[in-house]
């Protein structure tokens, strides 16, 4: 008997909710929401895949057409501006891909982003800071520490580079960890110039894209960056005197042409 009962009750609530969802769906309100929709929808770009590299996707766009009926249902009457909205992830992504190398943004993105290695950051962020441009910096695990106050103060983005040269798979942890402590931001990426199948299985293991730069340059920054600029790519520099001089006029160039200079995770994430 008790058994009958509980099943009385499930259906009970089973068809209330039936009916409830069918007089929310007839509601004036919720078809003025639906006809309205078509304005805000934006179709996902699937993020392109080419051998064993890959670029960034686009996060598309819906309404949300229960959270805006219920908000609008409380404000009593169709209000445009009380819209919400739900992401709609690419087919193919780069969250779904972490064995391939990540060479670039999406091109509809007319972005390029700066990453740095080498030593000295001190003087290319200030050029940065100067141009109120922001950078990628990788760096090795073993100059966290002596430059924590940088790291700390510093509106950049940071990513380990290597630990002391090497992919100790332990070390890069826990270097990855006291990165994110120090700067309070995820790490995201790991950097290698060329095909690295060691590199790439470990940080998939850690759930970290391996990116490959578009253009790598130690010197002659600025005729380089000319004969290669395009959308969506990412220019690695080499930190020394060479590129440290040609900086702020390579800046200015990438900008003339209009161009948004943005940190790597900008012009790679998929969602807006």
């Amino acid at each position: 008997m008790k058994k009958v009962i509980v099943v009385l009750i499930v259906l009970t609530f089973f068809f209330t909710y039936l009916i409830n969802m069918t007089i929310k769906d007839n509601d004036s309100l919720m078809q003025e929401i639906k006809n309205n929709s078509y304005k805000y929808s934006v179709e996902s770009i699937d993020a392109e895949i080419l051998g064993n590299s890959i670029t960034s996707g686009v996060y598309g766009r819906d309404v949300d057409y229960d959270k805006s009926y219920y908000k609008m249902k409380e404000y009593g009457t169709y209000n445009e501006t009380l819209t919400c909205f739900k992401d709609i992830k690419p087919s193919i992504s780069i969250e779904d891909n972490y064995d391939k190398y990540l060479i670039g943004g999406n091109k509809n993105k007319r972005e390029v982003a700066l990453v740095f290695t080498g030593d000295d950051y001190s003087k290319m962020i200030s050029i940065l800071d100067r141009e109120k441009v922001p950078g990628t910096f990788f760096i090795d695990g073993i100059d966290i520490t002596k430059n924590s106050k940088l790291l700390k103060n510093s509106n950049h983005e940071f990513e380990l580079l290597n630990y002391d040269n090497s992919y100790d798979e332990s070390l890069f942890k826990t270097a990855v960890a006291y990165l994110e402590t120090i700067t309070k931001n995820k790490c995201g990426y790991c950097y290698t110039m060329c095909d690295n199948d060691k590199l790439l299985k470990m940080c998939k293991k850690l759930h970290l894209h391996t990116i490959k730069p578009t253009i790598v340059v130690e010197n002659n920054l600025y005729s380089k960056v000319k004969n290669n600029l395009d959308k969506a790519i990412i220019i690695s520099i080499k930190i020394n005197n060479y590129t440290e001089k040609e900086l702020t006029s390579t800046i200015k160039y990438i900008k003339s042409k209009g161009y948004n200079l943005v940190t790597l995770n900008n012009l790679l994430i998929e969602k807006n």
